[in-house]
């Protein structure tokens, strides 16, 4: 792959994750919540609201995993062994990197990674 179609990849890449993690980290003008003290939420309501914070703690963890990978692609980009896997050396086709930028292995070696082997 071209060292300007990679880093043009990476940084599309890159803009997507921080916008996400600025949506979850910025805090909601419209939370619904008009002041009054004197007003409970109800136990659902409240049961909803660490649901949803909860999983913006998850999104948030995963997004600064993606925003890692990000940063390990740049590093290979400008060591110049982006495009190759970090196992093998063996190249990583376009095909891959064009759907996962971040790719850091072949599809055969991402899979037994991932099963443990």
């Amino acid at each position: 792959m071209e060292e300007a179609r990679a880093r043009e990849l990476l940084r599309v890449e890159r803009e997507r994750i921080e916008r996400s993690i600025a949506a979850i980290e910025r805090p909601d003008a419209d939370d619904g919540d008009d002041g009054d003290p004197h007003i409970e939420q109800h136990i659902a309501d409240q049961g909803s609201d660490l649901y949803d914070k909860e999983f913006a703690v998850g999104q948030l963890g995963d997004l600064r995993d993606q925003l890692a990978a990000v940063e390990r692609a740049e590093k290979r980009l400008a060591e110049g062994s982006f495009g190759l896997s970090v196992e093998s050396g063996q190249p990583i086709p376009d095909a891959r990197l064009e759907a996962v930028p971040t790719a850091e292995r072949t599809v055969a070696e991402q899979a037994a990674w991932e099963r443990g082997g």
